[in-house]
């Protein structure tokens, strides 16, 4: 530690500190525009300068001089810094002068109006004059794809957005070109940006250079109701805030959770929300004579009543989507308990993933920030940059760190960072894991659903929990051994046991012909039903789980109902209901909690609170948000011994297409042009 003397207050902070973070560890405010934590250290807005008392006779960039640089005084006192000096508070002011020197005068129009650094600082630390007379420079605006709107004249080249893009999300979209005056920052010949990150450089951007283009002129903040919630498109479970105006959601944006998503999150995640009010289900509808027809609740429910009636018990089943909060799944499970039927499942067939392995067989056990102490990385049957974009911003940022080996067995795919390809399939496994791993502290073993969701699933899973206990990826202090979910259900659907109980059908079972005679899709849309079986569907949109509907239930949202999440390294979150749900779809436990009063068979609780009671009693540690029980790491040696023949398939994503992963999506214009847009761009490059 070093001690330092900040506006007459001395202070001890680490000697790798910049000037910038003493002084904000003093609780002196520095503007800044260029400078942000997370990326590297450019220099170049000089917004930061403060004074140096021994230094040289001219303010100096905060943002660029540690404090190990400082020299102390004549006698050895502390080095003294001051941010408030007549100095300092000329030197901001000409720099304000000189950005202002050609940024337009546009905020009545500008989407950044409200939340633009450049407006606040301008007003701190401006001068209410200006002695420059030329004419302003225009700068031609970018097209750079459909997410993100370019108005160049306004940008100030802080050059965020290029570092980001270059050092975040591992893409080399964006760059500087140019000299003096004639500076700007473009896309290489005009093309679109490709990363599934891109979005964030909205919220990097302290002025309106990069706004939203599909939020463009739809609202001010101050108009917006701000709702905390969680992303349920990956199961990362990026920390979001849902901005809504009325009843309908207008943007979505990250929060900060540095154990999760640091402040990131995927474009899949930020404009998702035009999907929630496109081809929703605003009624209960039956098939009449081969057709959907608009029905009453009551219609609906006594429909369901009378095919159930006559209904022996194992020819019930029930499934769950991958949208499904906790408390719906643990509804429709005391709901399938009360008939009699053990029939339930919420896993993609082939899954060798069961709770009664111990909650470690299925969790990321190192947790996501796990991977910055990892030394080797080994990446089976999953495409991460796909199934969890922001999680393999993570991958990226250790690589970044330097020390640690990365290998890969599946696809051979651009992950933003190098690797070792290692294979393709199961017999490659072996070998793949004794090179990466030999002699390494802290090995880290992530295996997607890819290698999981397959006829010898149970094998794959079999042979990495040896491999993992062999190596040293699980031992005393470090469990690396980590299942990479895609959906945001999954993990507490195992937690709460929503598999089938003893002699029941799982997914591949109650999907084949003739298996059932009723069976219950709580929104799931990923699945072929055979035809035969009566199927009642509760869910939000129009999609395949609907058209296959003898009677839909329409069902609320994640924005429109409070939920439980639990993401894929077992973390317990909320989301929050930010809106209400279209006409008069409601929420899904109430719906389950309507339904078997229908059926005879009253649920035991009558409100949310009454529910998540009998959840926390049945399973504590729920009870927590944001709080991860670890699974006991010994039951992981117990997966060796499930035994199986390994196949020799090589290993594929179980995501084809990022941007159109479920019925949200599917259902979203954005995300429909981002699809055809990144189809197009793989197109060409296979030419």
């Amino acid at each position: 530690m070093s001690k330092i003397i900040i506006d007459g207050t001395e202070i001890d902070v680490p000697a790798d500190y910049t000037l910038l973070q003493a002084c904000e560890a003093a609780g002196a405010e520095v503007p800044r525009f260029c400078f942000h934590e997370r990326l590297s250290i450019a220099g170049n807005c000089r917004m930061c300068l403060v004074e140096v008392k021994g230094g040289p006779p001219k303010p100096t960039a905060s943002c660029a001089m540690n404090v190990r640089d400082l020299r102390p005084g004549p006698n050895g006192e502390p080095p003294v810094v001051l941010t408030t000096s007549p100095m300092v508070k000329k030197a901001r002011e000409g720099v304000m002068e000189f950005l202002l020197i050609n940024h337009p005068l546009d905020c009545p129009i500008c989407d950044q109006g409200g939340e633009c650094d450049l407006q606040d600082q301008s007003m701190a630390y401006g001068i209410d004059t200006s002695r420059y007379q030329e004419n302003k420079r225009a700068v031609e605006d970018k097209h750079i794809g459909p997410l993100v709107k370019t108005t160049m004249t306004r940008c100030i080249q802080c050059t965020r957005c290029v570092r980001f893009s270059t050092e975040v999300a591992g893409v080399t979209d964006l760059g500087l070109i140019g000299r003096g005056e004639d500076v700007e920052i473009t896309s290489y010949l005009e093309a679109a940006m490709t990363s599934e990150l891109q979005g964030n450089i909205i919220n990097l951007c302290p002025v309106g250079a990069l706004t939203s283009k599909p939020y463009e002129f739809k609202a001010r903040p101050w108009e917006l109701t701000k709702t905390e919630s969680i992303d349920v498109m990956d199961a990362v479970g990026s920390a979001t805030r849902i901005d809504s105006r009325g009843n309908e959601v207008m943007r979505v944006m990250p929060r900060l959770n540095e154990a999760v998503n640091e402040e990131w999150i995927s474009d899949k995640a930020r404009f998702i929300f035009d999907g929630l009010k496109t081809q929703r289900l605003d009624r209960p509808y039956l098939r009449v004579n081969g057709k959907l027809t608009t029905a009453s609740w009551q219609e609906a429910f006594a429909a369901i009543a009378q095919k159930v009636k006559g209904v022996a018990p194992e020819r019930i089943g029930a499934l769950a989507g991958q949208l499904a909060s906790v408390e719906d799944m643990f509804a429709l499970k005391a709901l399938m308990a009360s008939l009699g039927s053990k029939n339930i499942d919420a896993r993609y067939p082939g899954s060798p993933l069961h709770p009664k392995h111990g909650r470690s067989s299925y969790l990321f056990n190192s947790g996501i920030a796990g991977i910055e102490e990892a030394d080797a990385i080994l990446i089976v049957g999953s495409n991460p940059r796909r199934e969890a974009a922001v999680l393999n911003a993570r991958i990226r940022k250790r690589y970044l760190k330097g020390g640690a080996a990365i290998g890969v067995v599946g696809e051979q795919a651009d992950l933003t960072y190098p690797y070792t390809y290692l294979g393709a399939g199961p017999e490659s496994l072996a070998e793949a894991a004794a090179k990466i791993f030999a002699g390494k502290e802290k090995p880290m073993l992530i295996i997607g659903q890819g290698a999981l969701n397959r006829a010898d699933g149970e094998a794959v899973l079999a042979t990495l929990a040896k491999l993992a206990t062999e190596s040293g990826v699980v031992k005393d202090g470090w469990n690396g051994f980590n299942i990479l979910h895609t959906e945001a259900s999954l993990v507490g659907a195992l937690d709460i046991g929503f598999v089938p109980g003893e002699g029941g059908l799982d997914t591949a079972q109650m999907t084949r012909a003739g298996a059932l005679d009723v069976l219950f899709l709580l929104g799931v849309d990923e699945i072929d039903v055979p035809e035969g079986a009566f199927v009642i569907y509760q869910g939000t949109h129009g999609d395949k789980g609907a058209h296959r509907a003898d009677v839909i239930l329409p069902g609320a949202a994640f924005s429109e109902e409070s939920g439980l999440y639990v993401n894929t390294e077992g973390r317990v979150q909320l989301a929050n209901r930010a809106i209400f749900a279209p006409g008069e779809a409601r929420e899904d436990w109430s719906i389950l909690r309507a339904l078997s009063a229908a059926l005879g068979k009253a649920l035991p609780f009558d409100s949310l609170t009454a529910l998540r009671k009998a959840l926390y009693e049945a399973h504590p540690h729920f009870v927590v948000l944001g709080s991860v029980a670890a699974g006991d790491a010994s039951a992981i040696a117990g997966l060796a011994k499930l035994g199986g023949s390994l196949g020799k398939d090589g290993f594929h994503s179980s995501v084809k297409d990022f941007h159109l992963t479920n019925a949200v999506a599917r259902a979203s214009k954005i995300m429909a042009d981002c699809s055809a847009l990144a189809s197009s761009r793989h197109a060409m490059a296979a030419e």
